[in-house]
């Protein structure tokens, strides 16, 4: 009889296999479940983070998308009028609802809006006496010549009140006091008039190759007796050609003289003895058009033959003003016969004989709107003052309409990265000056010099911090003490914790000024230091074994730390002996008078020192990480064929770390170019090219921070300051995206080991 020797279970008939056992713990499934909830928690979190980046991306996308949208014009419809005679000029209200045209006959007012007809002004100081002449309209005062001899100025204004039925605009003109150019009383052919603080200027011709000059200056005693003083001077040309257009600027300084051969002429006004310039030119066609832009430093010329080009008045050769051509334009198909400049940026409008206008912009030297010649031939043109608009007298008497959408005509790719001339300079330049003391100033808004000095901050970080890093986190992986290595990672690693306000504010208010008083210590320091760490190394080596033995390996760096502190007693001592011997007791000045460097007392050292010290911990930690986890492996096959643990750390283990310690300088890349407190208060914040130690920098965070708060929002600065963070998001992202490419094929490459 068989015996069984296994169990029998109640209620499982005797031969068959017992049913498998099931388990179930409730710990066991608590853990299950927050290992599933973790997982999910993890994956939602990186979506969460990929979502907001690609929030923030999206933000400044359409922040900048505005720039680049092209500017485009609008035409409205055309308002019917006749003003019974030849236009000379017109000007408008920033609403565009009235337009005050200057004929021959007289000054007219017409309603843009409504079709009123159209209404001409009384002038009685007119008299019988034709219009022949009319200085520029707009921003600059309006002036009549007249058949008679005489320039009668205008007054002219628009007041809008708003009423239940709309915005109602009325045009004010008066007529001031006429000034008699001309005794003999012929007519005006060329006018030219300016009225400033303290009386007026107007400059016109009554005959071909003379201009004559009235210049009015007027005083107000403390009484309030008021003294009027007339001062009249002829200039006579010195051209083969006629006098064929002029223009004074604002200050009532500097006469420029068209000539019909094409010369430009340019007299100074305010000296004891009309003196005029050679006259100079290139186009050897009749100069037709002179207008300034907004703040009367630039010139604007126009030809018979389309030509249009931009000119500035600027310090010559031998200390004398010279005119110097900046921008030439593309040329029109016909002679330029209008203009008209914008009273907000840099903008102007010219229109030629066959009718086609275009929108210019004089400091990138771009053409911005083209209006083809579709049109009838426009007389008389003029730029609202809003710059959203332009009103044309077509040669029928009709007023030609548009809307003009270009907002940020200071912007193009050029502006932003290129070199431009700017006005009052010598030469093309990177200049990042976003705002002026004046409603004239010229917007200046390169971000190249931004761009340099982010990358020159990131330089010289890296410059201090990735030598110091590394060799830090090689010793501390491969030779230092673990008891000793358990107490220095844990402090290296909290000083990454430490605000960059902090750093900054210690980098600006005691770092900066201290570094003033030991700069040439500091430039000995690396090679007077280093050579006395080096026979520190050799008296090491010379020691007995006996002696040598005592210490326990892995803590030699307790007796290189005075060495270092010596050394550094030693770079001062030295830099102070090298000040006074040899460079007159002021390095300052021997910088500024030898090598024409001038010292900045918050320059690159400071940001580099304290932004490396800012650095220093990232990438320690992870170069320490990546060569504590070479595998061990490697090392004692190393170590065990006789090499020596230098050998050993350097041929085997730093290879092998490679692509961590890669990985650990880029993103020390990525902190230092992301850093904007430190950068902020240890630089002067000076947007200069320069790689020189001893100046000053603007990174494009540092700039952010400073100028975000104060730009109008949805202004032409705030949008490119959302540049600025996109080229930021932009280097991040390649910086990083290379970064992992390079970590990749060199943990590929050394895979094998």
């Amino acid at each position: 009889m068989p015996i069984s020797t296994g169990t029998v279970t109640e209620g499982v008939e005797p031969g068959l296999p017992p049913p498998p056992l099931q388990v179930f713990s409730t710990r066991f499934a608590r853990r299950r479940f927050f290992d599933v909830a973790a997982r999910h928690a993890v994956t939602a979190g990186g979506v969460i983070i990929i979502g907001a980046i690609l929030a923030i991306l999206f933000v400044i996308v359409a922040e900048v998308y505005p720039l680049l949208r092209p500017a485009a014009v609008k035409p409205l419809p055309p308002v019917a009028a006749n003003f019974g005679a030849h236009v000379l000029a017109i000007d408008t209200d920033e609403y565009r609802a009235l337009a005050v045209v200057v004929a021959e006959n007289g000054v007219h007012v017409v309603s843009l809006v409504g079709g009123a007809p159209v209404r001409k002004l009384e002038l009685p100081a007119l008299g019988q006496a034709k219009v022949t002449a009319v200085s520029a309209p707009g921003y600059r005062p309006l002036a009549l010549g007249l058949s008679d001899g005489r320039v009668l100025p205008l007054g002219v204004s628009f007041s809008g009140a708003r009423q239940a039925s709309g915005r109602q605009v009325e045009a004010n003109v008066r007529a001031l006091d006429p000034l008699v150019m001309d005794p003999v009383g012929q007519p005006i052919r060329r006018l030219a008039y300016v009225a400033h603080e303290g009386g007026s200027v107007a400059a016109a011709t009554v005959s071909p190759k003379q201009v004559l000059v009235v210049r009015v200056a007027e005083e107000t005693s403390l009484l309030g007796a008021t003294t009027r003083e007339e001062t009249r001077r002829v200039l006579d040309v010195p051209s083969t050609g006629e006098v064929s257009t002029l223009a004074i600027d604002s200050r009532g300084d500097h006469l420029y003289i068209g000539t019909t051969t094409g010369e430009l002429a340019h007299a100074v006004l305010r000296a004891k003895e009309l003196r005029l310039a050679p006259a100079k030119g290139g186009a050897k066609t009749t100069i037709t058009v002179l207008g300034f832009l907004i703040g009367d430093r630039t010139l604007v010329v126009g030809d018979q033959s389309g030509g249009v080009a931009t000119w500035q008045l600027l310090p010559g050769a031998e200390g004398e003003p010279e005119l110097v051509p900046i921008h030439a334009f593309p040329t029109h198909h016909a002679a330029v016969v209008t203009f008209s400049a914008s009273r907000r940026h840099k903008g102007f409008w010219t229109g030629d004989g066959a009718g086609e206008l275009r929108l210019d912009y004089a400091t990138t030297g771009e053409t911005l709107l083209r209006i083809p010649s579709t049109t009838e031939s426009a007389t008389a043109i003029a730029y609202s003052p809003k710059s959203d608009g332009l009103v044309a007298v077509g040669a029928g008497g009709r007023l030609l309409q548009w809307d003009i959408d270009c907002p940020h005509p200071e912007v193009s790719l050029r502006a932003l990265f290129g070199k431009l001339w700017y006005e009052g300079y010598d030469r093309p330049a990177y200049v990042w000056q976003s705002t002026g003391g004046s409603d004239d100033f010229e917007a200046k808004l390169s971000l190249t010099p931004l761009l340099f000095g982010t990358l020159k901050g990131t330089f010289y970080a890296l410059l201090v911090a990735v030598p110091i890093a590394l060799a830090s986190a090689l010793y501390a992986s491969q030779f230092m003490h673990p008891r000793l290595k358990a107490m220095i990672k844990p402090t290296v690693e909290i000083m990454a914790a430490l605000p960059s306000v902090v750093l900054g504010f210690l980098a600006g208010l005691w770092l900066a000024p201290t570094i003033e008083r030991i700069v040439p210590g500091i430039i000995v320091s690396p090679v007077v230091t280093s050579a006395l760490v080096l026979m520190a190394a050799g008296g090491w080596r010379a020691l007995p074994e006996g002696w040598r033995s005592r210490l326990t390996p892995g803590t030699e760096v307790f007796l290189l730390i005075p060495v270092v502190i010596g050394g550094l007693w030693l770079s001062f001592a030295c830099g102070h002996w090298i000040d006074r011997a040899l460079l007159g007791g002021d390095y300052r000045v021997w910088l500024r008078e030898i090598l024409g460097v001038t010292y900045d007392q918050r320059n690159s050292i400071v940001v580099g020192l304290a932004m490396g010290f800012a650095v220093v911990p990232v990438i320690f930690t992870i170069a320490e990480d990546s060569l504590s986890n070479v595998p061990p492996h490697l090392t004692a096959g190393s170590l065990a064929l006789g090499a020596t643990r230098w050998q050993t750390a350097v041929r085997v283990v730093l290879p092998s770390a490679s692509p961590g310690i890669f990985s650990a300088i880029m993103i020390g890349f990525g902190r230092a170019v992301g850093e904007t407190m430190i950068v902020l208060m240890a630089t002067g914040n000076t947007p200069v090219t320069s790689w020189s130690i001893f100046n000053g920098f603007r990174a494009l965070s540092a700039n952010i921070a400073v100028e975000l708060p104060e730009a109008p929002q949805g202004g032409t600065l705030f949008r490119v300051l959302f540049v600025a963070a996109l080229l930021l998001f932009v280097m991040t992202f390649a910086v990083n995206t290379a970064a992992e490419l390079v970590r990749l094929r060199l943990r590929e490459r050394y895979r094998a080991l």
